[in-house]
């Protein structure tokens, strides 16, 4: 694995024209979206043309980046998700095979979004130099690949993680098997991976885990590490007394919230904190039964659909941030923090530790799911302003220096070019 892509003279100074697929793209769906706007964004900077494909819900993107949208069933859609499409909504095979697969309990989007996007550039093969896979890892990328377009395909964790902590929370037979269902797009993931010629990982943690869970090359995988934003910046207003930020794209247990949750009642009954989750819970999801059986409904603010200016000055507003997850495959919350001058608690999962880099520099680390050692941390951290502070100019430091998208466009950009010029039957040393 290495953590540089290959510099190649044959096409080093032509702008590319790249196809950039993610089956769902919208950021405030998560790390995937933000993925996708700040790159693209960098790349055509770059002088690079880019199109990015995508199903709904569709991304906000920067001037200069064209969307193509690739239209499903839309059948997890607010306010009425797992519907059944009306006869006439059905257009083709690919639309029976999504309809059947949510009726079966399955999660079909990433199989059928990528025979949608290869069916679309079978037609627009010559309109481009590469297409790039945001985490689809569908059969329709191996189709892509065997057309002879080059391919190059972002792993920003192994989904093999999130079933593995959601079957280990399930508490039913029936609940379990219902999540073994759902995941079983995760199989596919495993094949298709597995023969793709180029692999791009966030963390040297993340791509340990793609070669380990899915039985990729380590030779075929490069580390490419994200960026963050520059609205990311330390408040120029005095921060919340008391006040703790976490940021969570899901409601799931992976992402630790739970934990959290329990650690903030027990401060609470000392000290007057609020605690502000960037997240959407499921409405009568266990993190609400949670927030209602611990009684601090009142201390705890739920924010989300938020543009990044604004999610930077909620993240700037706190004290301390938390990122509690059980894991991670980068680790953006963790990076934005960083460089909004927050001091973190974070857990000793995945990539994290990678990102915040030396224990106690710019973050305390926590062992994963200890509710003690978490509140022990925070408290800590809440009674120690002048190390709060220490905290955060380090991390602020270490996210300017370590975290960039234009690195991460230029990174990227090689890793294509040397997926260009191995099509070619190019040298993809010829220039080291």
């Amino acid at each position: 694995m290495s953590a540089r892509p290959s510099r190649l003279s044959s096409v080093s100074e032509v702008g590319l024209r790249v196809a950039l697929l993610s089956y769902r793209s919208k950021p405030h769906c998560g790390g995937q979206g933000v993925y996708v706007r700040h790159l693209s964004r960098e790349l055509v900077a770059l002088g690079h043309h880019v199109e990015v494909f995508s199903g709904q819900p569709y991304p906000a993107l920067d001037p200069g980046v064209r969307l193509v949208e690739v239209p499903s069933l839309d059948l997890y859609r607010e306010p009425d998700p797992f519907r059944t499409p009306r006869p006439r909504e059905l257009r083709d095979r690919i639309d029976l095979l999504e309809v059947a697969t949510m009726w079966t309990a399955g999660f079909p989007e990433p199989r059928t979004f990528s025979l949608r996007a290869a069916r679309l550039l079978r037609n627009r093969l010559g309109d481009f130099d590469v297409a790039h896979d945001n985490q689809t890892l569908g059969y329709g990328m191996l189709d892509i690949q065997r057309a002879g377009l080059p391919l190059v395909t972002t792993i920003h964790h192994p989904i093999t993680f999130d079933r593995r902590v959601e079957l280990s929370a399930a508490t039913t037979w029936r609940s379990q098997l219902t999540l073994r269902r759902w995941y079983a797009f995760v199989h596919m993931q495993a094949r298709v991976a597995r023969q793709l010629a180029g692999i791009l990982c966030p963390s040297a943690s993340s791509a340990r885990d793609v070669v380990t869970d899915f039985g990729v090359d380590p030779a075929r995988v490069q580390v490419v590490p994200l960026g963050v934003d520059h609205v990311f910046r330390p408040p120029s207003l005095p921060r919340t007394p008391g006040r703790i930020v976490a940021m969570a794209s899901a409601d799931t247990p992976m992402k630790g919230i739970a934990t959290l949750l329990e650690a903030f009642a027990k401060l609470r009954t000392e000290r007057d904190l609020e605690l502000v989750l960037v997240s959407r819970p499921k409405p009568g999801g266990q993190t609400e039964q949670l927030l209602d059986r611990l009684a601090i409904s009142d201390s705890v603010r739920f924010v989300g659909g938020m543009s990044d200016t604004e999610l930077a000055a909620v993240v700037g507003s706190a004290e301390i941030a938390c990122v509690p997850s059980l894991y991670e495959g980068f680790s953006l919350p963790a990076a934005e923090a960083m460089a909004c001058g927050t001091p973190l608690v974070v857990s000793r999962a995945g990539a994290i530790p990678e990102v915040v880099g030396p224990a106690g520099e710019c973050a305390d680390l926590v062992t994963p799911g200890d509710v003690g050692e978490l509140a022990a941390a925070l408290a800590r951290l809440l009674d120690d302003p002048d190390r709060r502070a220490r905290m955060g100019s380090a991390g602020r430091r270490r996210a300017l220096a370590e975290f960039s998208w234009r690195v991460v466009a230029e990174a990227t950009a090689a890793a294509y070019r040397q997926a260009v010029d191995v099509r070619r039957g190019g040298d993809p040393d010829a220039d080291r």
